[in-house]
Formats: C-alpha cells, sequence, structure tokens
C-alpha cells in the first residue's frame, strides 16, 4: 500500500448501523432525561450538513449523504441500505475544514470511497448540491447493552425531540427500545430519518 493509499484508509471507515427512533414531545424528552441523569453519560453538539441531488438521487436509492460537524472536525457519511441484512451500511471519509467549505460551496471534493459508492447507484459526486444544517444537542447514555441517545435537533425554524438506541443485535434491541417506550408510556411515532425530516420543510 502507497503512502497516499495509507492516508486514505485512515481517513475512511464502514459500519453497519442498527437503530431504532422515535419522535418525541418536549414533555417526554424531559421524562427520559431525568431517568439518565443519574447514568454516567455524554453530551455532544454536533451539525449535520445535508446533501441531495436535484432529482432526489439518494433518496430513490434509499441512502443519505451528510457532513457532520464535530469540535471543528467534519466527516463526509453515506448511508446505504446494508445488503447483508440489517441496518444500514455507513461510508465515513473524514475531510478538512477547508474540502467542508467547498463542500457547502458547491465545490464538491471527491471522496476515493463515497464516490464509487455513488457511482454504483448511478449518481455522479459532482450533480450534489448543499441543501443546508441541521443543529443537534444530543445526549449519549449507555444502558441495558445498548446506546441511547436523546436529540434535540434545530433546523429551519422548526425544533424536535428523538429518541434513538443503537445496538448491535436487532431482535434484542427492539425489546430494550420497546420497554422504554413502554416505561414511559410514550406511543410508537412513525419517525423519518433526520435528513427527511429537514427537506420536508423546506
Amino acid at each position: 500500500m502507497s503512502r497516499i493509499d495509507e492516508k486514505v484508509a485512515d481517513r475512511m471507515s464502514q459500519e453497519i448501523e442498527i437503530e431504532f427512533k422515535n419522535l418525541l414531545t418536549e414533555e417526554e424528552f424531559r421524562l427520559l432525561h431525568d431517568f439518565f441523569q443519574s447514568f454516567s453519560k455524554k453530551e455532544i453538539v454536533h451539525i449535520n450538513h445535508y446533501f441531495e441531488t436535484p432529482s432526489f438521487s439518494l433518496k430513490k436509492n434509499g441512502s443519505a449523504l451528510r457532513i457532520r460537524e464535530k469540535n471543528n472536525k467534519f466527516t463526509v457519511t453515506l448511508k446505504q441500505p446494508n445488503p447483508d441484512g440489517a441496518g444500514l451500511l455507513e461510508t465515513h471519509e473524514a475531510i478538512s475544514p477547508e474540502e467542508a467549505d467547498k463542500w457547502f460551496h458547491h465545490k464538491i471534493i471527491p471522496c476515493r470511497e463515497i464516490s464509487s459508492a455513488l457511482k454504483q447507484m448511478g449518481i455522479k459526486i459532482t450533480e450534489l448540491r448543499y441543501g443546508g444544517k441541521l443543529l443537534t444537542n444530543r445526549t449519549e447514555v449507555k444502558y441495558e447493552e445498548t446506546l441511547v441517545v436523546l436529540d434535540h435537533s434545530m433546523y429551519n425554524g422548526r425544533e424536535d425531540y428523538e429518541l434513538e438506541l443503537e445496538c448491535l443485535e436487532e431482535k434484542y434491541g427492539k425489546a430494550v427500545f420497546d420497554q422504554l417506550l413502554k416505561k414511559f408510556q410514550i406511543p410508537v411515532r412513525k419517525t423519518r430519518n433526520k435528513i427527511e425530516r429537514f427537506y420536508h420543510t423546506l
């Protein structure tokens, strides 16, 4: 492997994401926040910058593309259906603040693995357009061998509250998620992912 290839490998990673999510009212969000107050938790602020083609080619492929900005670090993430089973296949590639700024101003910098994955869907990276940003205040808690996430998000003059649960095994994670909803008498709500909610407000 060349030094250039090694550098690219350091910037790129893949993972399978299995998660469950449910929109919350502000009151339900506060109840869950209070319940997890004594748990060891991580508080995070991040901004998602979203990209699509004018014809919504990514959505049509069940996929989504974002740049996540956290602590002045920028990561491009492509989410696709997992061809091998449950969850989503996520491809991550770190980029510099200067590269991110070019993306935001429609001067898309090709990313090796992500560009290749887009090409397989028949999408050219140059077709992408910057849609805007969504800011999230996030609380992460380890709970019953899963990761519980409480999100308060703001975008396009809107705000919403969301419970997410990330797990390694789908059936077990669903059981823990359902137990949490039942414990706090939270109704199951059809919940679009963040990028869908964002574009729905444009």
